[in-house]
């Protein structure tokens, strides 16, 4: 088997494996999932074999870089391309000048996932779409 996370065009097939993760299996609304921001953003695709199976987004804001709309097929998940997305991502924002930090909003329950990659909790708890999250941040100009 053979994973593949690049840069995409391909907004359908993003838009499609985040409507299977979150508006169907998590309920999140589709007027928050789709958030109209896609456009301004920097997209992840992840493929199994060539089969879509997870994406992210990057949206850039001074020297952060926000990653969201993280998502895994069910089936897959634990089976390493949640990792592979995250790292791609931090590479993309590693190789942008003046970016000197990741940030994320964390569901609570996958907190534990995104510390063992090196992000750390910044905030309080919040909902967002009625679902608990924390931020979280990654130092990208730290020896890694």
């Amino acid at each position: 088997m053979t994973l593949q996370v690049a840069l995409t065009d391909d907004l359908a097939c993003c838009h499609a494996l985040r409507r299977i993760v979150f508006i169907e299996e998590q309920r999140v609304p589709e007027a928050e999932e789709v958030d109209g921001r896609d456009a301004e953003a920097l997209h992840l695709l992840a493929r199994l074999d060539g089969e879509p199976v997870g994406c992210a987004r990057i949206l850039l804001d001074g020297v952060t870089g926000k990653i969201g709309r993280v998502c895994v097929l069910r089936e897959l998940r634990g089976h390493g391309v949640g990792v592979a997305l995250i790292n791609a991502a931090l590479d993309v924002l590693r190789a942008r000048a003046g970016v000197v930090q990741a940030k994320l909003g964390s569901q609570t329950h996958a907190i534990g996932f995104y510390e063992k990659l090196g992000f750390q909790v910044t905030g309080p708890e919040y909902l967002d779409a009625g679902i608990a999250h924390r931020d979280m941040i990654f130092a990208l100009t730290e020896m890694q």
